[in-house]
């Protein structure tokens, strides 16, 4: 059964949790089928710093749903997380512990989710794939990996204010008066960046300078070269946010490379808004991403 809301066709949706045999071992996905799927499918991953987050968070649960409802077929990955750092929002009293998962493990897990849900057969048109935050991240990491490993590629990379950039430029004379304006939406400084892929990455990141960190754990800093190839983007910013900076850096790396891009920044959001989902903002947001991925069954 189908309802319009608006102008929207929703549907009913079966979920379900499936284990596959990852590159790292058993790897969980959750499966979104729509009761009347448009053809499309989405691989999607959830935030949290590389550290945090889990399938049943709104950025998880929510988002994968509500696209669902509009037909699209969704695969939420359960990806490894790297350990907890110590103190992770105020200067560290000891150094982050290296010991537990870090790159290339979630990235590993991710390129392999892709290629299994190409392969599954659970939806009939293009795959996109995308992620919220740090999940951003390893959507762009995954993504640009197989464009350089010979596919198969997403028709459309799918990013919900992505951190990508290591060592991460200060904001302009606008975002630093926003932000101070607002205390609780200042937390992702250059230095809480630099703990939080110092945690992932699980070496100091001044044992090698900032362009010779992988590409794929740090795709912002990826060459006009490395992008020619990737494909169409669509991706939104938080107003109030500081990675903002690098997803707006890569933006412009992007359209020197001649990949289509459409960024947009979300008026009056914070950062992580499709945590959200009370907020009108995240409506907002989660429509224009299911437009884009549903154009893909007639562009394809």
């Amino acid at each position: 059964m189908s309802s319009v809301t608006g102008e929207v066709q929703v549907s009913e949706v079966e979920v379900d949790d499936r284990a596959i045999e990852g590159p790292h071992g058993p790897l969980r996905v959750r499966v979104y089928r729509p009761q009347e799927p448009a053809g499309p499918g989405l691989v999607w991953l959830h935030g949290g710093g590389f550290f945090a987050g889990d399938l049943d968070m709104p950025e998880g649960d929510w988002v994968a749903r509500e696209l669902a409802r509009r037909g699209i077929t969704v695969v939420s990955v359960d990806y490894r997380l790297a350990p907890t750092p110590e103190e992770f929002a105020s200067p560290p009293e000891k150094p982050a512990t290296t010991e537990g998962v870090h790159y290339p493990v979630p990235v590993d897990e991710v390129v392999f989710a892709f290629r299994w849900a190409v392969e599954s057969g659970l939806a009939d048109g293009p795959w996109a794939l995308g992620g919220a935050s740090a999940g951003g991240n390893i959507a762009t990491g995954s993504t640009l990996r197989l464009v350089h490993e010979g596919g198969p590629v997403p028709a459309l990379a799918v990013l919900a204010y992505p951190t990508l950039l290591a060592v991460q430029p200060h904001p302009d004379a606008d975002l630093r008066a926003a932000l101070d304006a607002d205390p609780d939406a200042d937390r992702f400084g250059p230095s809480a960046v630099s703990r939080m892929y110092q945690n992932y990455l699980g070496a100091p990141l001044d044992a090698a300078p900032a362009d010779d960190l992988p590409v794929y754990a740090v795709p912002g800093t990826a060459t006009t070269e490395q992008l020619k190839s990737f494909p169409p983007v669509i991706m939104i910013n938080g107003e109030i946010d500081e990675l903002r900076v690098s997803g707006e850096a890569f933006a412009a790396s992007l359209r020197a490379a001649g990949v289509e891009i459409d960024v947009s920044t979300e008026p009056g959001t914070g950062h992580g808004h499709l945590n959200r989902p009370e907020e009108a903002a995240a409506s907002a947001s989660l429509e224009r991403f299911a437009a884009r991925i549903l154009a893909l069954k007639t562009s394809d």
